[in-house]
């Protein structure tokens, strides 16, 4: 198994305020990744990017697994109820069902995907949407910085148009659970994911956090270093009263 968990997004429900806010939470994140053996049980820990704690286990429940425990682990064992999966592929089948996404063009994608110009508003339809939140290669910022900007205006877009095709279709939330099976891999039931998308829907979604730190060019790769004071007051604002 070599796929990595190249976005990742920690997504908080408060049911008593009914309320949901996310944590993006950047790829090149240095820190302890469980290391599993060919039993699947935890046999070290190794302090590496957490994009490849998706690496270790057969690609699917597992390793899905192993990423929500690298994430808890870094926010001060946080537990996390429930994880959702899904390729790359799944992206433009995702984005298609919504009939595109409309946004304005932040980086110039020339060489990458010349159709879209910096600074044009478009609407992004299958491959397009993929290379939006996908490239960072060529661009003018090669950190993972960068390309989270765009992913978290990419997000946002996606949550406003889903949630104002939701409110006129009460069977689309689970229409699209259903179309996304295939690229779909979670510890949740059909039904399950179906309960957590329409609370999403039907909530105030408040902010995309970001975690502080630094990034800084390894030896092979970009690592990016969060600021230990700063993670700690962001757990304890958002998971605690």
């Amino acid at each position: 198994n070599d796929r990595q968990a190249d976005f990742l997004v920690l997504l908080v429900l408060d049911r008593s305020n009914s309320t949901c806010s996310a944590i993006h939470i950047n790829r090149d994140t240095m820190t302890e990744v469980p290391i599993l053996g060919i039993t699947g049980q935890q046999v070290a820990t190794t302090n590496q990017q957490i994009s490849l704690s998706h690496t270790y286990g057969n690609g699917g429940l597992d390793s899905c697994h192993n990423v929500a425990v690298a994430v808890s682990r870094m926010m001060y064992d946080i537990p996390i109820d429930s994880y959702v999966s899904m390729t790359m592929d799944g992206i433009k089948e995702l984005n298609d069902l919504l009939g595109g996404v409309t946004l304005t063009v932040l980086d110039d994608f020339t060489g990458v995907d010349d159709t879209l110009i910096k600074g044009e508003t478009v609407t992004l339809m299958g491959d397009h949407a993929l290379n939006y939140v996908r490239s960072r290669q060529n661009l003018e910022d090669s950190t993972n910085e960068h390309r989270m900007v765009r992913q978290r205006q990419y997000m946002e877009a996606l949550y406003a148009q889903g949630k104002e095709i939701a409110e006129k279709d009460d069977g689309f939330v689970l229409d699209v659970v259903t179309a996304l099976n295939d690229y779909i891999v979670s510890n949740c039931s059909v039904s399950q994911i179906d309960d957590l998308m329409d609370k999403i829907m039907e909530y105030e979604f408040t902010d995309i956090e970001v975690i502080e730190g630094e990034t800084v060019k390894g030896e092979q790769y970009m690592e990016f270093y969060y600021d230990a004071d700063a993670l700690k007051k962001l757990v304890v604002d958002t998971f605690y009263t």
